[in-house]
């Protein structure tokens, strides 16, 4: 008994001698990771899409937020095609026994019904893919996730909704397509069917590749139809699908190297230009249309980061501690979200006046392609380098930095 007594004073004793601060320490749950960061916020931001389409209730329980009537035949395949189009480099890396690996798995099934739901003319949640003019858009938007997520999606669909996913494709080719920006949602519509002996349409892929070829600004930027406009469709569309287009056609011998080489080579510098525009403070000049996609302001920069692209001169660290910067400023604002999980019309929280006409809650979740970055497995060096203070950041506590130069290959 005087023994145990001994004992249980030492311990006493022992724990009574730990400070404050190394009790803390020891109750101390671990902090969130910035890849756990991004992954729950991936996750919060797609569940109330995906698990509607998935159950077949998306049409029932997404809210629309709109000025126009003819939303309400657009938005659902806006929500689908442009949330699925984000998560889709992600989903690509599969499951695994982690708990995002196992997050992931519950994601693939629920795609795989969503896609099944879209597609399916049963289905109540069966899309418009013909109507109107928009549903040309957001099928691009959905072809470009099935050329992301090739071996977990595409692969694994059944022979039935391959099927129906291919009839739908291919309905888009009634629509006009106006010569601007839009010329590559086709582009890429034929250029996933092309990759799949599905019967693309290489008229309609060369037309949309050379045109854009022929547009050519200067400096990494290409117009958006004749005219050059300030605004960020270069990284919301044209960038990131011509990128995507002419690596198929390259890879089916139908583009050469050099011209796969060039298109990669401007989105490289276009990707620099994006990640000095991100201010010490996580915000970027809000010009130019199309602002309440809020994040996917960022995707031709994700997408280098992704394809291991980026310029010498900006390294994987920086690029992530900047983009988490600015989708903390942007994504954490009160009023992005409603009650409910839905995103709500604005760049910073709520704001309905700088929604376009054509602008709808659907259109909002091209969000998710400034979440590309997560296509990298977590053992990547854009996840496990030690944090980096970005262009601006070092710029304005005046480090000494090599002069920025324009790129016109």
């Amino acid at each position: 008994m005087k023994k145990l007594i001994a004992i249980s004073c030492l311990l006493l004793l022992c724990c009574g001698g730990l400070s404050a601060k190394e009790k803390a320490a020891q109750n101390k749950t671990p902090e969130q990771t910035t890849r756990e960061y991004w992954v729950s916020l991936l996750d919060k931001i797609c569940y109330p899409v995906i698990s509607s389409l998935a159950e077949g209730k998306l049409k029932e329980k997404m809210p629309i937020e709109t000025t126009i009537d003819r939303a309400y035949h657009v938005a659902y395949l806006e929500a689908f095609g442009r949330t699925f189009c984000g998560l889709s480099a992600w989903l690509e890396l599969g499951p695994d026994d982690t708990p995002e690996g196992q997050l992931r798995a519950k994601y693939i099934e629920l795609t795989l019904k969503a896609i099944d739901n879209a597609t399916n003319p049963e289905s109540p949640d069966f899309m418009n893919f013909t109507e109107q003019q928009q549903p040309l858009v957001d099928a691009a938007f959905f072809a470009h996730g099935l050329i992301r997520a090739k071996t977990q999606i595409w692969d694994r669909l059944s022979d039935t909704v391959k099927r129906q996913v291919v009839d739908c494709l291919k309905s888009t080719r009634s629509i006009r397509t106006p010569t601007n920006n839009w010329l590559l949602f086709s582009g890429t519509i034929e250029a996933f069917l092309l990759d799949n002996d599905l019967g693309g349409d290489l008229m309609r892929i060369d037309y949309a590749v050379n045109k854009h070829l022929e547009r050519f600004k200067g400096d990494a930027t290409y117009g958006d139809g004749d005219q050059f406009h300030w605004d960020y469709y270069n990284s919301f569309v044209i960038q990131p699908m011509l990128v995507d287009i002419v690596k198929i056609l390259n890879r089916h011998k139908l583009a050469s190297d050099a011209t796969y080489n060039t298109v990669e080579a401007r989105m490289a510098r276009y990707a620099s230009i994006l990640e000095r525009s991100i201010s010490p403070e996580g915000t970027f000049p809000p010009f130019g249309r199309s602002l309440c996609y809020r994040t996917g302001v960022f995707q031709a920069l994700g997408q280098i980061a992704l394809m291991h692209k980026l310029e010498s001169t900006v390294t994987p660290a920086q690029v992530r501690c900047a983009m988490t910067a600015v989708t903390k400023r942007l994504m954490e604002a009160p009023g992005t979200f409603d009650d409910k999980g839905w995103l709500k019309i604005g760049l910073v929280g709520t704001q309905p006046s700088m929604g376009e006409a054509y602008v709808n809650t659907g259109s909002l979740y091209l969000c998710t392609t400034g979440f590309l970055p997560l296509g990298l497995p977590a053992d990547d060096p854009f996840w496990t380098a030690p944090d980096e203070p970005w262009t601006t950041v070092k710029m304005w506590q005046g480090v000494d930095m090599p002069a920025d130069h324009s790129f016109n290959k």
